[in-house]
């Protein structure tokens, strides 16, 4: 009887390690909003990479813009409202996602127009207006966070709204900072990603987003290799519709993340 009460510990302590090492299979995050903080973990496409997000402006600084059936759009909401998004769909995907900008109160908002606010926080701090302090925290922010994570592949990632003449329609483009080769990986499969997306929903239509180098301080600032996105003229009425369509922002952060895959697999 002895033997038989020390075989079953001994099989009890060979399956209980394999409790702890099952796999995490969903996870919340209030920022999401009620509705969507809870997730499934869908793949583990992205296990192993970290990135730092960060939504244009915020706080005392809208951002640009725009008139959309006489009501104001404002950059700093659609931008937060992608990164958002975006963040979510990585998130699916294993990675582990640093959100810079934050509101605690605006989650993932399916509107056509996004109410302004200055909640924002750069992870809870101030923003300030002063525009080189103002990016001065944020690159701050990424650097520390930078530090402490052990990942091999950590990408920022900073989503914005152009403002141009209301005529003007343009693509999303990318920006790099000068002589980033990982940056300029990551800006042209993006790129990639959208002219194959394009030619598919859109066949007739062609991408005409591009590719560049621009020395912005907070490319020049942070430390992990980034890229700079602009997704579109927020004075331009086809433009917009990129925007103020919920599915349409969610496309958006569906493509992103589906580059951020392509380009980690070059990594390993």
């Amino acid at each position: 009887m002895r033997l038989k009460y020390t075989l079953l510990i001994l099989c009890c302590l060979v399956v209980l390690p394999g409790f702890s090492r099952k796999k995490k299979t969903s996870g919340y995050e209030p920022l999401f909003g009620k509705s969507q903080a809870a997730y499934q973990i869908t793949s583990s496409s992205l296990k192993g990479a970290t990135f730092y997000l960060v939504s244009g402006h915020g706080g005392p600084d809208p951002g640009c813009i725009g008139k959309y059936r006489g009501k104001e759009l404002h950059e700093d909401e659609y931008a937060y409202d992608i990164v958002l998004r975006l963040g979510r769909e990585l998130l699916k995907r294993g990675a582990k996602v640093h959100f810079i900008i934050q509101d605690k109160k605006d989650g993932i908002r399916n509107a056509a127009i996004l109410n302004n606010s200055k909640r924002e926080t750069c992870m809870g701090e101030a923003i300030p207006l002063n525009q080189v302090a103002r990016l001065q925290q944020r690159c701050d922010a990424i650097n520390r966070l930078y530090r402490r994570d052990n990942s091999n592949y950590k990408r920022a990632i900073f989503v914005h709204v152009d403002s141009r003449s209301r005529g003007k329609q343009t693509d999303v483009f990318f920006y790099h900072s000068p002589g980033s080769k990982y940056g300029k990986r990551l800006a042209d499969q993006l790129k990639r990603t959208f002219t194959a997306k394009y030619d598919r929903h859109q066949p007739n239509r062609g991408f005409n987003g591009t590719v560049s180098s621009r020395n912005l301080f907070v490319l020049r600032n942070s430390t992990p290799y980034a890229v700079f996105l602009e997704l579109g003229n927020i004075q331009n009425a086809r433009d917009q519709q990129r925007l103020v369509i919920p599915d349409n922002r969610q496309a958006l952060a569906n493509w992103i993340a589906e580059a951020m895959v392509s380009d980690y697999k070059k990594s390993k």
